[in-house]
């Protein structure tokens, strides 16, 4: 009669129980950290040894103590003279007169007045001042959107970085006086 190796079965392992490689690595870990505490303890220096430092040792009698530093300048210093021009200084411009020069944020340049309006509106709803300036030129009507004029660079870098924050890009245009 024929036997059928397909159906036949491997028999269980007995005696050998899933847990015992963890044993052993656990032993192991164990023994070598052990090991490890040994190796320090026997580097570390004994207690009947003093531990010879700079500041601990002492000094023989027959050498010399460092030499104190000298300070000459004392003396050098008034023997000494420095010549010097100094040039007229500028006369300052009256705080009332205005700067020739003052900066703008121009945040958009857009073909209908509505997307205009638009950008005004969140730029109102940021706390900032716009305004709308309307352009006829070669290519045709522009509306402009400006923040400004700032008085102090804190106000402008804070009303970019505002901008900034909601995508919105800005152009820093510098503008004359007069």
């Amino acid at each position: 009669m024929a036997k059928d190796y397909a159906k036949a079965r491997k028999p269980a392992v007995k005696g050998k129980a899933p847990t015992m490689g963890w044993k052993l690595y656990v032993a192991g870990l164990l023994s070598g950290v052990f090991l490890s505490f040994l190796l320090y303890l026997g580097a570390l220096p004994s207690i009947g040894d003093p531990i010879m430092t700079p500041m601990t040792q002492k000094q023989e009698p027959g050498e010399s103590e460092s030499p104190k530093p000298r300070f000459d300048f004392y003396t050098l210093l008034p023997e000494r003279s420095v010549e010097y021009t100094v040039a007229p200084a500028d006369t300052a411009t009256p705080a009332s007169a205005k700067p020739s020069e003052f900066y703008l944020l121009q945040a958009g340049s857009f073909k209908q007045r509505e997307d205009a309006d638009r950008r005004r509106a969140e730029l109102l709803l940021l706390g900032l001042e716009p305004n709308i300036e309307e352009t006829n030129g070669d290519n045709g009507r522009w509306y402009r959107v400006y923040l400004g004029p700032f008085q102090s660079r804190n106000k402008l870098n804070k009303a970019r970085s505002l901008t900034a924050a909601q995508n919105i890009d800005t152009l820093l245009l510098k503008r004359r006086n007069g």
